[in-house]
């Protein structure tokens, strides 16, 4: 039985701020975007399980960004898991969903279906990329695979770049429902610290291999504020965090209502992807027409797949490379 309160709140993010203690945070439920994510792939459960954590925590951070255009999160690694992608695009208009788009890349003779999921991306680097469009120089910040989760890793992200304390609580897995096949669900709680006017940067940090902590960042009031709202965390549960039975406002005064908390409009969230035959062109016309001539099958044509939706491109040789950009810009006018 689907109940309204799943069908309101699954595929939104919901934004909070605690007014007794300077947090703000966000609240994500992810189901049929997660669904339409991994269903373009047949990954390994293991893989699986990665997709669905980089992509809560890709739509938590994502919301919490003013963001014009694209967040993405790249997890890259020596191990098995080779890397995993997500991209989040803001909504262009106010009342329109933001979109989420994920794959993976894996080695499948050397993964262990036995082994925790975060094991098998081995040694390498979590990366945040923020791309606000036309006129702006894309940022990018990384921090090395460390702390036993993805959400450890993003934790370390804000640290070090942001010096913004921040946490992370996810929650994901297939899920069993009356009336419904198996799919997967996931939820989250992402908690931050409001960064103080004027404060002074941690150069050397207390945490593994001299990377910031919190404890690094704050003090005083700030410190007991941060390490008592991480307290009221710890009480969450599994299955508070993916529904579906409990609203994510319900959670957030069955955790926190001794801190005041006060929600604002919840961003819905879709699956969608950018792929198109133009930017397969864009892609393409950095090479020249001999190139392309060993892209070319017996069919006349050149192919291209998309990575995160399965697309598939099927392309005239002669409008690709640079000497078909040009002679297709040349035609155009």
């Amino acid at each position: 039985m689907t109940t309204g309160s799943q069908i309101a709140w699954d595929d939104t993010v919901l934004p909070f701020q605690l007014d007794a203690s300077g947090i703000r945070g966000r609240v994500a439920r992810l189901d049929g975007v997660l669904d339409q994510i991994l269903e373009q792939h047949a990954y390994p459960s293991v893989i699986e399980a990665l997709v669905a954590e980089t992509t809560v925590l890709t739509a938590l951070i994502g919301q919490a960004i003013k963001l014009r255009w694209k967040l993405s999160l790249q997890v890259r690694g020596n191990g098995p898991a080779r890397l995993i992608a997500t991209d989040y695009y803001g909504p262009s208009k106010d009342g329109e969903p933001a979109r989420i788009r994920a794959y993976a890349s894996y080695d499948a003779d050397r993964l262990d279906p036995s082994a925790s999921p975060f094991s098998q991306i081995g040694e390498g680097y979590f990366a945040v990329m923020i791309d606000q469009g036309e006129g702006t120089v894309p940022y990018q910040g990384f921090t090395p695979i460390a702390g036993g989760s993805l959400a450890a890793c993003a934790e370390t992200y804000f640290a070090q770049s942001e010096q913004i304390p921040s946490r992370f609580a996810l929650a994901f897995g297939e899920s069993v429902e009356p009336g419904r096949p198996l799919h997967w669900r996931a939820g989250g709680v992402m908690l931050q610290h409001m960064p103080a006017v004027g404060g002074v940067a941690a150069e050397a940090g207390s945490g593994e291999g001299g990377l910031l902590t919190h404890a690094d960042i704050l003090g005083g009031a700030e410190s007991e504020d941060w390490n008592r709202a991480n307290v009221l965390l710890d009480t969450v549960e599994e299955l508070e965090m993916i529904g579906p039975s409990l609203a994510p406002t319900d959670l957030l005064i069955r955790l926190f209502h001794e801190e005041s908390p006060r929600v604002f409009d919840a961003q819905p969230v879709r699956f969608g992807c950018s792929c198109s035959a133009d930017k397969v062109r864009s892609t393409m016309s950095i090479y020249s027409q001999k190139d392309i001539s060993k892209m070319t099958n017996d069919a006349g044509v050149v192919t291209a797949d998309c990575q995160f939706c399965g697309a598939h491109y099927e392309l005239d040789p002669k409008t690709l490379g640079f000497e078909g950009t040009v002679a297709k810009g040349l035609a155009g006018k």
